[in-house]
C-alpha cells in the first residue's frame, strides 16, 4: 500500500470522484477540494505529499493557487501535478514556470494518472538525480545533491525541484552539450512528453535565479544547452 496523502483540487464532481476512487484503490489517502480557496486551505493545513490541481477552477484559478502554494515556505516543496483540459503550450509553460512538477492533459487514462503520481513521489523520495551524489564546486557555485542545496557566493539559491535537477544534470558534464530531449530524460525519465518551450522556460528561470552576471549555462543554437567548462 502506498500510504501517501494526495490532495485533489478539482471542481468537477464526477472527475474528482473517479480520481479519488483510483487513488484510494492504489493505496493513497485522498483529500478533496472543489475550488481554489478550499484547496489552498487544505494544502496549508494538511501538507499532502502531492497535489493534483485543475487549472480551470471557479474563482481563484489553478495557476493562482499554484503560485500561492509555491510562495509559502511550508508548501513550496509539495509537488503539484496540473490537470488541464487546455492543450496550449502557454498554459503548460506558465504552470511549470510557477513551480509545478508535471502536467496531465484531459482526458487522461487512470493508468497514466497513477503512473505520474508514482513517478513524482519516487522523484521526491529518491531524487531525480544521477547516482553520483558528489558535491560539485564550480567557482563560487556549490551544488549539494544530497541536501538538494545550491549556494552561490555562500548564499542559498531557491530552486524548484526541476530547476535543481536540470542544473545538476548540466553541471555534472561541463562542456557537454545536452539536447532538450536529453535534459528531459535526465530529469523526468525517458519517453516523457514535454515541449521544447517548457525546457527553455526552466532554463530561463535558472538563469534568472543565478543572476544576470552568472553566465554558467550556455545556449547551443539548434542543439540544446551546456554548462561552461
Amino acid at each position: 500500500m502506498a500510504g501517501e496523502t494526495i490532495l485533489v483540487i478539482e471542481d468537477d464532481d464526477d472527475i474528482r470522484e473517479v480520481i479519488r476512487f483510483h487513488l484510494a484503490r492504489d493505496g493513497y489517502k485522498v483529500l478533496e477540494a472543489e475550488n481554489g480557496d478550499k484547496g489552498l486551505q487544505a494544502g496549508q493545513d494538511r501538507l499532502p505529499d502531492v497535489i493534483l490541481l485543475d487549472l480551470m477552477l471557479p474563482g481563484r484559478d489553478g495557476l493562482e493557487v499554484c503560485r500561492l502554494l509555491k510562495q509559502e515556505i511550508k508548501t513550496r516543496h509539495i509537488p503539484v501535478i496540473m490537470l488541464t483540459a487546455k492543450s496550449e503550450d502557454s498554459d503548460i509553460v506558465t504552470g511549470l514556470e510557477l513551480g509545478a512538477e508535471d502536467y496531465i492533459t484531459k482526458p487522461f487514462s487512470n493508468k497514466v494518472l497513477l503512473a505520474r503520481v508514482r513517478a513524482v513521489i519516487r522523484r521526491h523520495k529518491e531524487g531525480a538525480l544521477p547516482p553520483d551524489q558528489e558535491v560539485l564546486r564550480i567557482h563560487d557555485l556549490i551544488i549539494n545533491p544530497g541536501r538538494r542545496e545550491v549556494l552561490l557566493r555562500q548564499k542559498p539559491v531557491d530552486l524548484t525541484f526541476t530547476e535543481f535537477a536540470i542544473l545538476h544534470a548540466l553541471a555534472r558534464r561541463p562542456g557537454w552539450v545536452l539536447t532538450r530531449e536529453q535534459i528531459v530524460d535526465a530529469v523526468r525519465g525517458a519517453d516523457y512528453a514535454v515541449t521544447d518551450r517548457a525546457v527553455d522556460v526552466q532554463i530561463v528561470g535558472l538563469r534568472r535565479k543565478l543572476g544576470a552576471k552568472i553566465d554558467y549555462i550556455e545556449t547551443v543554437r539548434g542543439v540544446g544547452y551546456r554548462f561552461k567548462e
